[in-house]
């Protein structure tokens, strides 16, 4: 009996085990893995990203950040890390000079908002926690967000996961395909060596 058939559904199935492996190895195992890859996820995605401060309730911490370009929008988000319900943020956004962009009320785990700036600037965030407990916090910009491609850059961490997950969802059809051919070119085999044998 010929064995081609079981040679290439093997073939087939090798392929789809190899992608599942590589999916596998990006995929976090456990919750320092998530964080992590989440944090690389996000730096991929913004120009920059500051580093965790802890907020008492009824405190308040600053960040600030400078604009390079002039008439451009600046996407910014404040992230409370350690979320629970009930915590609440207020933030204050103005310039060096005392120019008022606006207040905002945070009682989610992530804030996104958009500032149209008409000219190179430095902002500061004033962010209170208004909730009930200590809050560790985050502050996340991203300057000209609409011609902001994070895919250009071929080391950024999102690039890699879809590089991975591209090339995975390539063997995985292409291990399926070749493992029906298989099995198609098996039972073929099958039903010809039950018609030899009827011959004789």
């Amino acid at each position: 009996m010929k064995k081609r058939g079981p040679i290439i559904s093997t073939l087939g199935l090798a392929l789809v085990i190899i992608s599942l492996s590589m999916v596998s190895s990006i995929v976090p195992n456990n919750i320092s893995e998530i964080n992590h890859f989440s944090d690389s996820l996000l730096e991929g995605m913004f120009n920059e990203i500051t580093n965790e401060i802890q907020i008492m309730s009824d405190d308040s911490a600053y960040f600030s950040y400078s604009t390079f370009s002039s008439d451009v929008p600046l996407m910014w988000g404040i992230g409370i890390v350690d979320y629970q319900p009930g915590d609440k943020l207020s933030i204050n956004i103005s310039n060096i000079f005392g120019n008022d962009y606006g207040d905002f009320i945070q009682n989610e785990s992530i804030h996104f908002d958009i500032l149209e700036i008409p000219q190179s600037d430095t902002l500061n965030l004033k962010v209170k926690n208004i909730g009930t407990r200590n809050v560790n916090v985050l502050a996340m910009f991203s300057e000209d967000p609409d011609n902001f491609d994070p895919l250009s850059n071929s080391d950024s961490s999102i690039m890699n996961v879809v590089l991975v997950l591209t090339l995975s969802g390539f063997l995985l059809i292409f291990g399926i395909i070749i493992s029906v051919i298989g099995t198609i070119v098996l039972l073929v085999d099958l039903k010809n060596n039950q018609n030899n044998k009827r011959s004789y």
